[in-house]
């Protein structure tokens, strides 16, 4: 079928083309015609519009821009050389094929560049550049202290909310379990959106409360310290009801007969559980927390739907967050805008590759210990 294209904002109209292949196409002065295709049959022919081009009557050319949208395309880059662009400014690109990128003429990188063999100029950069190795023995700490601080906060909380429960005498046990179990069965995104506009530093109703209450208002995305704490905050809230489900099963595997042993013998009931239930239940425990720390060691989903990284960490080269962990700082050096280091984040996973592998055979070995342990009991 031959078609015709309608440009209503010029009044021009472009000759038969039949929209199958790279075609060409004047366009001239025309009234507008009788019958235009619906929308769901213009779709139909977008591959045929990608590739058509049309010349106006004063000799430029235009090429589809959208759907219904034909414009003058004029590229950033023209190559001019074997090694050089220009571009629509006038200005020279030349390609450095040591570095892989393209240098203007004040000899600064224009990213993202090409692939190149530069051996291991990117782990030097990390080992010397102050800009780049400081904010990463930064995050490289905060990423631990992270993990470690909500392994044993979520452990901690789930376990007392566990034995809590466990308790014979506490009435409506089983109300008291679903609404502790809530937070596991939230999508975790969706609890995190939530906690965002409850930490919000104007119009919270954290902020809120706390202002009425003691009349401060934290500044929880501003001051890096609080960000942090922030963080930890809210991965505990999503952490805790998977440890006490995972204590709850573990806690039945206790043998009353021992707690009650020591009770005869005097101990009071904390001495019990510290030195009878407490001992029973960490070596099938601990498989499961190495788990949980090497999980959120890489928790880029609560970082970057929570804060984003931010507040940024002043006087850095690259883009690094006070709240960033790995994760998330390769991502951003990656990916973001004012990054795009592929070759630099390339490095730094692999460290962070190295770190979880010695997380993974730690686990591997801790759940053998506790395999051979449980045998041997």
């Amino acid at each position: 079928d031959n078609y015709r294209i309608w440009l209503p904002d010029s009044g021009l109209l472009s000759d038969p083309v039949t929209l199958q292949d790279t075609q060409t196409a004047n366009l001239v002065p025309a009234e507008a015609p009788q019958t235009l295709l619906e929308r769901r049959d213009a779709i139909k022919l977008r591959t045929g519009l990608q590739a058509l081009s049309l010349i106006t009557p004063g000799g430029s050319t235009i090429e589809n821009a959208g759907l219904r949208t034909f414009a003058t395309v004029t590229p950033d880059y023209v190559q001019t050389g074997p090694n050089t662009l220009t571009k629509s400014d006038g200005s020279v690109l030349t390609a450095d094929h040591e570095t892989g990128f393209f240098v203007d003429q004040n000899g600064d990188q224009v990213p993202p560049g090409w692939r190149v063999n530069i051996g291991t100029d990117n782990f030097e950069r990390i080992a010397t550049s102050e800009g780049i190795r400081e904010p990463m023995v930064s995050i490289f700490i905060w990423t631990f202290v992270f993990a470690i601080l909500s392994v044993v906060l979520t452990f901690a909380i789930g376990l007392t909310l566990a034995v809590i429960l466990q308790w014979e005498h506490l009435r409506f046990k089983a109300i008291y379990r679903v609404l502790l179990i809530l937070p596991y069965a939230v999508p975790a995104f969706i609890s995190i959106l939530v906690f965002k506009g409850l930490f919000n530093q104007n119009n919270g109703e954290i902020n809120l409360i706390l202002n009425g209450l003691f009349g401060i208002e934290p500044r929880w995305f501003t001051d890096g310290n609080l960000a942090r704490a922030m963080l930890v905050i809210v991965n505990t809230w999503l952490g805790y009801p998977y440890m006490m489900l995972l204590a709850m099963g573990f806690l039945q595997s206790v043998p009353e007969d021992h707690k009650k042993a020591a009770a005869l013998e005097g101990a009071s009931a904390l001495r019990v559980f510290f030195t009878i239930t407490l001992p029973q239940i960490i070596p099938p425990f601990l498989p499961l927390l190495i788990a949980s720390f090497a999980f959120n060691f890489n928790n880029m989903v609560l970082v970057f739907l929570l804060t984003r990284g931010l507040p940024d960490i002043p006087g850095t080269i690259i883009p690094a967050g006070e709240t960033d962990i790995l994760a998330s700082f390769t991502y951003r050096l990656a990916f973001d805008n004012a990054g795009q280091q592929f070759g630099l984040a390339g490095a730094i996973t692999l460290l962070i590759f190295l770190v979880v592998a010695a997380i993974s055979y730690a686990n591997f070995v801790a759940m053998r210990k506790a395999a051979a342990k449980r045998a041997g009991r």
